[in-house]
């Protein structure tokens, strides 16, 4: 396993407090973004870079020595009532973490995006599609996750759609569409994620729901 430097935006939220835990675990330095007096929020070992997501002149001069770039800042719980938040936040996140990484001679940018295309939350995929594209015209090394919902502590609720994924993944008509928009757990995304930190790429790879899924094994969340 090569030793990473890595810089997390969105290191304080649901994913990003459980991935740098377990990255620390395993050896790797870590570095996060945090706002002023949310710093506490962040694992023991992991080090503290005071500034704004959306403004990069508040922490692009810090993210250096970092190789590795993990971008998890989005709005909280997603619904068709946030559309101006999905562009003031995410979309406006990646806007100033995309060219501060470029200058700070990131590696591998790692976002965590969202399944696309979708019938439902079109401003929200929309957006995430957008940000998307702006990695890719960067030409940064970058690796893309495209969950749908992620199950864990307090997110269960999805557990009761099951039954219809099962009904939907058998019949010819909806069996893509479902299988794209799947389930996966926490502990998938943090698996893939750590994955992804410690198997850098060259060019860009993107992760969909299928792949996310086969990755399991211990569970790094408690409830």
């Amino acid at each position: 396993m090569v030793h990473q430097k890595v810089f997390v935006a969105g290191g304080t939220g649901y994913i990003g407090a459980r991935l740098i835990a377990e990255l620390l675990q395993r050896g790797h330095e870590v570095c996060a973004l945090a706002r002023p007096g949310s710093e506490q929020k962040l694992p023991a070992g992991c080090v503290p870079v005071i500034g704004n997501v959306l403004d990069r002149n508040s922490y692009q001069e810090q993210i250096w020595p970092a190789d590795t770039f993990v971008h998890l800042v989005g709005v909280s719980h997603p619904n068709p009532s946030k559309a101006g938040q999905f562009r003031r936040i995410d979309l406006a996140s990646i806007q100033n973490s995309v060219p501060a990484a470029v200058a700070a001679g990131i590696k591998h940018f790692i976002y965590v995006s969202v399944a696309h295309p979708a019938p439902v939350m079109k401003a929200y995929w929309q957006i995430r599609a957008e940000c998307e594209a702006i990695i890719r015209a960067s030409r940064l090394n970058a690796t893309i996750l495209r969950p749908w919902y992620v199950l864990g502590p307090g997110h269960w609720w999805p557990y009761a759609l099951a039954p219809m994924y099962w009904l939907f993944e058998l019949l010819p008509a909806t069996r893509e569409t479902a299988q794209r928009l799947g389930l996966v757990t926490l502990n998938q995304m943090i698996k893939t994620l750590i994955h992804a930190v410690e198997n850098p790429i060259r060019g860009r790879r993107i992760l969909e729901v299928s792949q996310i899924q086969q990755f399991k094994g211990k569970n790094f969340f408690v409830s």
